[in-house]
């Protein structure tokens, strides 16, 4: 169940507050052939199963960038922001990728709101840090920072 934020005043409230995981969700080769077509990074190591096999791996892994992508979707299962005028993405900080993501495995998100601060006429900037985690495995595989710049 997402937490409910409702205008400028309870978002200045949530600076160090834990927003919890989302739900699993399945990597998929078709997700991944997906994103290559749409992305254009189509390297074998994402896309040819036969060949990933035999490589560092052991089979294909997610695109980085397509993980960090889910971050959007899974972050509205854990807050949803009500009564502003305008929610504007701002950014994205300090993006890693510590481990690779197998097809096949499922990956959930972990975020939390470091900052939220004043951004002039009245708007404010909220920092989250988030990381993506891989069922079963102690390394995650995305770790990183969003800004969202919310309007009154």
């Amino acid at each position: 169940m997402a937490l409910i934020v409702d205008g400028i005043p309870e978002i200045t409230r949530l600076a160090g507050r834990d927003l919890g995981h989302s739900r699993w969700k399945e990597v998929t080769q078709e997700l991944v052939d997906t994103y290559a077509r749409v992305s254009g990074d189509d390297q074998w190591i994402h896309t040819d199963v036969a060949r990933a096999a035999n490589g560092p791996f052991g089979g294909t892994v997610a695109h980085g960038y397509l993980i960090l992508g889910w971050h959007v979707p899974m972050l509205a299962e854990l807050i949803q922001v009500t009564g502003v005028g305008m929610a504007l993405n701002y950014g994205v900080n300090k993006v890693r990728f510590p481990a690779p993501t197998p097809v096949g495995s499922r990956v959930r998100l972990h975020a939390s709101v470091t900052e939220v601060h004043q951004a002039g006429g009245g708007a404010v900037r909220m920092h989250r840090a988030f990381t993506f985690e891989v069922e079963g495995s102690a390394k995650p595989v995305c770790v990183a920072e969003s800004l969202t710049h919310y309007a009154p």
